[in-house]
């Protein structure tokens, strides 16, 4: 029989398992019982059949393969940068003893900072119209490099916007997650290092670094995890019609098939989610395998 700690335990638990079951296993298993209904009508809720053609379309879709493209330059340039990047900046708040807060606080407000506000400001930074160069623009030409339309110009510009807007994004809350950790390493650590006579470089790899390893663990998860889910931040820069400008992504066209120009097919919608699910389990799996070896707990 349960024990009555074990039951009261199970009732606390109930609405937070009531939660999961509906808007989390629910909606999968929807999702897959869509993608797997081949010719399936949104108006009379019916389909032709079962199968996998709804996975074939999408995976023989320009549209999709481009998408499956920019999400992957996404999470494979902007995920070390900025966890590199706030690394090296919670390291320079650390070390700062003056002013270390209002360092701290100016660094974080572009977290707390709208995302399509902040994008629309990209956008004017980095455009290039008939009355105006673009202050990015501007400063190029001013050591001499010729204007750049980064918006709706070639390709490796509108990815290297995208991604560095994603940068900038993502970057306060990683420094105040390694700033928060870097202030938990016990400094007796340190102190024993300088009496011994240990060089910075070693501090930094012997006793930082895997002291901060579950939180940098941490952050490149949830950076991936993120980075495969990046849709607003693209509509922010470039527009809601992302496929015309070539920067769609994986949410971005399941988006598209259900509400976009397009919508109106749940089935491929469905695909092109599970096939994102199946990428970021994945990744995850590979990651937390990893981490058995490299992460100090």
């Amino acid at each position: 029989m349960m024990s009555k700690n074990n039951y009261k335990a199970f009732l606390y638990l109930l609405p937070a398992f009531i939660f999961l079951v509906l808007f989390l296993v629910y909606p999968l298993i929807d999702v897959c019982i869509y993608s797997l209904e081949e010719g399936y009508n949104f108006a009379s809720q019916t389909s032709m059949g079962v199968g996998l053609y709804n996975f074939s379309y999408v995976l023989h879709d320009q549209y999709f393969l481009q998408a499956l493209k920019n999400t992957f330059i996404i999470v494979i340039i902007t995920v070390p940068i900025s966890t590199i990047l706030a690394l090296i900046i919670s390291l320079g708040l650390n070390s700062i003893k003056k002013l270390q807060e209002m360092f701290q606080t100016i660094y974080f407000l572009p977290y707390v900072t709208n995302t399509l506000a902040v994008g629309l400001v990209f956008m004017v930074l980095f455009k290039k119209t008939a009355y105006s160069e673009g202050m990015i623009n501007l400063l190029l030409n001013f050591f001499g490099v010729s204007s750049v339309d980064f918006i709706e110009g070639p390709y490796w510009a509108k990815i290297f916007v995208m991604c560095f807007y994603t940068i900038w994004v993502v970057l306060p809350f990683k420094i105040l997650i390694l700033t928060s950790a870097l202030a938990s390493v016990n400094p007796d650590y340190y102190k024993a290092a300088k009496v011994d006579g240990t060089s910075k470089w070693r501090i930094f790899t012997r006793i930082t670094l895997p002291m901060i390893s579950p939180m940098i663990f941490y952050l490149v998860i949830t950076g991936f995890i993120g980075a495969f889910k990046a849709y607003s931040d693209e509509v922010a820069i470039f527009g809601t019609n992302l496929n015309a400008a070539g920067m769609n992504t994986i949410v971005g066209y399941v988006y598209d098939m259900l509400y976009g120009n397009s919508g109106g097919y749940p089935s491929f919608a469905s695909a092109a989610a599970l096939i994102l699910f199946v990428i970021v389990l994945t990744i995850t799996v590979i990651n937390l395998m990893v981490s058995k070896k490299t992460v100090e707990y």
